[in-house]
């Protein structure tokens, strides 16, 4: 595998500029249905493209929700993202043409397509179709640009571990931030439920008191909201994998973060300030109330992706094969055994640390490497198998203050 582990102004790739400076290392199409009504139109003008360039995310529900509003925003002027084509049934609740608004303020083609009032269902679809095709063209003119490590964010998440994932894949992970973090990059971990009892540790790595302090109350809030609900962040396979409590399990998902001085506090949505490593808080801010879900891998994934991360790592030891509509998801697999078994769905195999083929700092260098291959646009374990999974749900979030962020 070629050494790409230079200096941080080292070119990786080509990528797509945005009208906001970003760099994206995709050009997808977004189609995005505002209500469970419109799912079906589209995706079966999704169905008429290729997979790999038009994707489909949307909102369920008929029923206000800042949060989902500001996921939409934020996921439909993502970095690898080049259109939008929204689709409404044309009576819900989610406000449709703000949000077409905020994606033309954006500089990228959008369309709303009202099923209602264009007459239904095939009547959309083809409107839909016309302009996917037309967009198709605009695509092809977004200015290429050189991407370097700087121009990236990162984030982490950890799905259906087991007792190796904390041995192999999450500390291999977290050194592989460390190294990010002093290429130029921007990295994000989160999950503050599964850092309940580490909260003195990452006071301690805050860089500044005030941030520290706010680290803190983050996990504090986290075990509250699921003392409150009357469950952890702990699965049936997670103990079927040889974890035997809720602390084991979060010691081991920590070693995702590494051990770069932490810049910054983020919530689903917020855009990084500067470079560094940031924590992201998923959970639920206010009394936790009924309707709240328990956070899961796929709505983690967008709401790093919503916060512009370009690419995802996923540590998994028992073997998740999920992946993301927009942004690629690079698969770290902790146990050897189950990487034989699941080869097909997986980018690397940190289980060779306990085969003794690899070191711990040289698995890190292949999730370099993989970003890096990314960046050039190879795809990904996951792009190949299409797996292109997207959830969102019910939140809700108080704004951060000034010293929340880097």
């Amino acid at each position: 595998m070629t050494d790409l582990r230079v200096n941080k102004s080292q070119v990786l790739g080509e990528g797509y500029l945005r009208s906001d400076g970003r760099k994206g290392i995709r050009n997808i199409t977004l189609i995005v249905y505002l209500v469970e009504c419109a799912r079906h139109v589209a995706q079966k003008i999704a169905s008429q493209f290729d997979e790999q360039q038009v994707q489909v995310i949307g909102f369920s529900g008929c029923y206000p929700n800042s949060y989902a509003e500001r996921m939409m925003q934020a996921l439909c002027t993502q970095p690898n993202v080049g259109a939008v084509l929204l689709v409404s049934l044309g009576c819900e609740s989610f406000n449709g043409k703000a949000l077409q608004e905020q994606v033309e303020a954006s500089k990228r083609p959008v369309h709303f397509v009202g099923i209602q009032r264009v007459g239904g269902t095939k009547h959309a679809i083809e409107q839909g179709r016309q302009f996917i095709l037309e967009a198709n063209s605009e695509l092809e003119k977004v200015p290429r640009v050189s991407i370097c490590w700087e121009d990236l964010i990162v984030g982490v998440v950890s799905g259906g571990s087991d007792a190796t994932s904390g041995l192999t894949a999450n500390p291999a992970a977290g050194l592989a931030f460390d190294k990010l973090v002093e290429k130029g990059a921007t990295c994000i971990f989160e999950n503050t439920g599964e850092m309940i009892g580490l909260e003195d540790d990452l006071q301690r790595r805050a860089s500044r008191p005030e941030l520290g302090e706010i680290l803190k109350q983050t996990i504090e809030k986290a075990a509250l909201y699921y003392a409150s609900m009357g469950h952890g962040s702990f699965a049936p396979g997670n103990a079927e994998g040889g974890l035997t409590t809720l602390e084991e399990k979060s010691i081991g998902a920590y070693c995702k973060s590494g051990s770069s001085t932490i810049v910054g506090l983020l919530k689903p949505c917020d855009q990084p300030t500067v470079s560094g490593l940031y924590l992201m808080d998923i959970v639920p801010d206010g009394v936790p109330t009924f309707g709240f879900p328990n956070p899961n891998d796929i709505s983690e994934m967008n709401e790093l992706i919503a916060s512009g991360a370009q690419c995802v790592l996923f540590t998994t030891g028992r073997g998740s094969v999920a992946g993301s509509a927009i942004s690629p998801v690079i698969k770290i697999m902790a146990n050897p055994e189950n990487y034989q078994r699941m080869e097909e769905n997986m980018d690397i195999n940190a289980g060779k640390v306990l085969s003794g083929e690899s070191s711990l700092n040289e698995i890190a260098d292949e999730i370099i490497d993989c970003i890096a291959a990314s960046v050039r646009g190879e795809r990904t374990k996951a792009e190949e198998l299409g797996h292109y999974e997207f959830s969102l749900g019910y939140k809700f979030f108080e704004p951060l203050g000034p010293s929340c962020l880097a």
